[in-house]
C-alpha cells in the first residue's frame, strides 16, 4: 500500500547507510568550529580524551551559566540614570502663576460668609477639603434659596483682580510688562494670573541674574478670607511651571508674605523616563484638552470623565466641554463623586498600570528662595510718597518677587536601559568565544547537526511503525462480486 511505498522511498532516498552515518558524525566532530571537540575525537590516548572531555564540559557549563545570568539580568529590565548639563546662549523662561491668599473682595462677602464654604466645595474638585457638619444646614438653606447663583461668575467679578493698582511694578529682562500680559486662570485660590502662559519666543533669558521683577499690592483692606475656616495668612502665592502645563498649587506653591522681598533662583531640569518595562511611562497616552501629557492634566481629565458620567455636568475648574454644574449639583453630586473617586482609586497616578502613569518627558524648575524684609526706611518713605499711603500700609500690603535663572544651562536627567539587545548579544557572543571558541557560525553548525539527526530519528520511527491494515482489500473470507455471480450461474 501507500505506507509501504513511503518506507521504500525513505530507505532508498533519505536514510543513509550505517557506515555513512558514522562517517558524518566523525567528520562533524573533526571539522566543527566548536573548539575542543576534535581533540576528544582525534586523540588516541584515553587519558587525554578524558582530560579534554572534562575541559570541554567544564567550559560549556561555565558558558551556559554566564549566558543564563545575562538573560536573567536583561529580563529584570535594569536601568541607569545619567545627568547631563548643557550650557546654552539663551533659555526659555517658564510660566509663573500668581494668586492672592485673600481671594474675595470685602464688600462682596461682608454679608455673604457662606461664599467661603461654597468655594471650598468647588475647589475640592482640585484639592480635597473636609467639610464640617456644623455648616451643613446653613449651606443647604443657601443652596435651596439661590439655585441660579453662579460661583464662577461671582469669583470672576468679586475675586482678586490684577490691574495697575494691584500690580505696581512689572519688568521682564529690562522691559516693562503690564497686567494685560497675564492670563486669567481658576485655581483653588480663586482668580489667578499666569505670566508667559503662551510661551512667547521673545520671552527668553540670555543673561543669568536677570528675569522677572514684580511688585504687588495685596490690598488687605479690600480683600479678605474667613479666619474661622483657617485662612489667616496674607501675601502672594505663586508656582513656576512649564508654559504648556497647568499650574498646580497642591503642595508645590511658594509663598511670599506681605512686607517681604522674595528672590527666587530657578534651574531648568528635564527628566526623560524609559517606557515600561524599564520605566513607568507609556508613550502612547494622549490628552484631549492639553497639548503635552502631564500627570496633573491627566488626573483632571480623568476626574472630569467620571463626574460627567455620574452627575451629567462638568465643574468649571476641570477641562472639558460639558454643561457647567450648578451649586446644588456641586454639593449633592460633584463633591461626593470626588470623594468616591479618591476612595475607590479610580484616578491613580504613578506606575505604568495606573490611570495616569509618569510622563516620558517632564520639565521642572527647581527653585531656591531667599527672603528679606521689604524696603529700608528710605524705601518705605519713597513708596509711601509715591503711592500716597502710610508707611504701615506699605509694610502690611506690598510684596516684591524677583524670579531669575541661576545660570544659562539645562540639566537633563535621563533614564537609560542598562542592557540593550545588542549588548546582550555581545555578552552572549563573548562568553561563547571565551570559553568555547564558538561563534554564530558554530551555532548554525550545531543547529544543522541537530536537525539532521532529528530527521534520521523521525525516519527510524516511521520505519518501525506497525503496518497499516489494508481496509480497501477484500477479505479472504468474503467472496468477491465475480465469485458470487459465478456461484449463482452454477446453481
Amino acid at each position: 500500500g501507500v505506507l509501504e511505498k513511503i518506507r521504500l522511498y525513505l530507505i532508498k532516498k533519505l536514510l543513509p547507510h550505517l557506515e555513512d552515518r558514522r562517517k558524518y558524525h566523525q567528520e562533524f566532530a573533526s571539522s566543527t568550529s566548536f573548539h575542543g571537540v576534535h581533540k576528544i575525537v582525534q586523540t588516541h590516548s584515553k587519558t587525554r580524551k578524558v582530560l579534554w572531555l572534562l575541559i570541554v564540559t567544564g567550559c560549556l557549563a561555565i558558558a551556559i551559566w554566564q549566558i543564563c545570568s545575562r538573560f536573567i539580568y536583561y529580563f529584570s529590565w535594569p536601568t541607569t540614570t545619567t545627568v547631563v548639563v548643557q550650557y546654552v546662549e539663551n533659555v526659555k523662561f517658564p510660566a509663573v502663576t500668581f494668586c492672592n491668599l485673600n481671594r474675595f473682595q470685602v464688600n462682596a462677602v461682608s454679608n455673604l460668609k457662606i461664599i467661603f464654604l461654597i468655594w471650598n466645595i468647588v475647589s475640592g474638585v482640585l484639592q480635597k477639603f473636609a467639610m464640617e457638619d456644623k455648616y451643613s444646614q446653613e449651606l443647604n438653606d443657601f443652596l435651596l434659596g439661590n439655585q441660579n447663583f453662579s460661583i464662577k461668575e461671582f469669583t470672576r467679578k468679586n475675586g482678586f483682580y490684577l490691574n495697575s493698582s494691584t500690580l505696581l511694578e512689572c519688568e521682564f529682562f529690562g522691559k516693562p510688562c503690564y497686567p494685560q500680559d497675564f492670563e486669567h486662570v481658576f485655581t483653588e485660590y480663586g482668580n489667578c494670573f499666569t505670566f508667559n502662559q503662551n510661551d512667547l519666543p521673545a520671552r527668553r533669558v540670555s543673561l543669568s541674574g536677570r528675569g522677572l521683577h514684580l511688585l504687588f499690592d495685596v490690598q488687605q483692606e479690600q480683600f479678605t478670607d474667613e479666619p474661622a475656616l483657617g485662612y489667616t495668612d496674607a501675601g502672594i502665592t505663586f508656582v513656576i511651571h512649564s508654559p504648556k502645563d497647568l499650574p498646580r498649587f497642591d503642595g508645590l506653591g511658594l509663598l511670599t508674605p506681605v512686607g517681604m522681598h522674595a528672590q527666587v533662583s530657578i534651574r531648568h531640569l528635564k527628566s526623560i523616563i524609559q517606557e515600561y518595562p524599564w520605566g513607568e511611562c507609556k508613550p502612547d497616552i494622549k490628552l484631549q484638552y492639553h497639548k503635552i501629557y502631564s500627570t496633573n492634566g491627566c488626573l483632571q481629565e480623568c476626574k472630569a470623565r467620571y463626574i460627567q458620567d455620574w452627575c451629567g455636568c462638568l465643574p468649571f475648574t476641570l477641562p472639558g466641554n460639558g454643561t457647567e454644574c450648578d451649586l446644588l449639583k456641586f454639593y449633592n453630586c460633584v463633591y461626593p463623586a470626588v470623594y468616591d473617586i479618591e476612595k475607590k482609586g479610580l484616578c491613580t497616578v504613578g506606575t505604568h498600570n495606573s490611570t495616569c502613569p509618569a510622563p516620558c518627558e517632564e520639565t521642572d524648575y527647581p527653585t531656591t528662595v531667599t527672603y528679606s524684609g521689604f524696603g529700608g526706611e528710605r524705601a518705605i518713605k519713597y513708596f509711601s510718597s509715591k503711592l500716597r499711603k502710610s508707611p504701615e500700609y506699605i509694610r502690611q500690603n506690598l510684596v516684591r518677587i524677583d524670579i531669575k535663572y541661576h545660570d544659562l544651562s539645562y540639566k537633563i536627567t535621563q533614564q537609560q536601559k542598562a542592557l540593550t539587545i545588542s549588548e546582550l548579544l555581545a555578552d552572549v557572543g563573548g562568553q561563547l568565544g571565551l570559553f568555547c571558541g564558538a561563534s554564530m557560525i558554530t551555532i548554525i553548525e550545531l543547529l544543522e547537526y541537530i536537525f539532521t539527526n532529528f530527521c534520521w530519528m523521525c525516519i527510524f520511527l516511521l520505519l518501525k511503525a506497525p503496518e497499516m491494515p489494508q481496509w480497501n482489500n477484500p477479505s479472504q473470507n468474503q467472496p468477491t462480486h465475480k465469485e458470487k455471480k459465478k456461484g449463482i450461474q452454477e446453481c
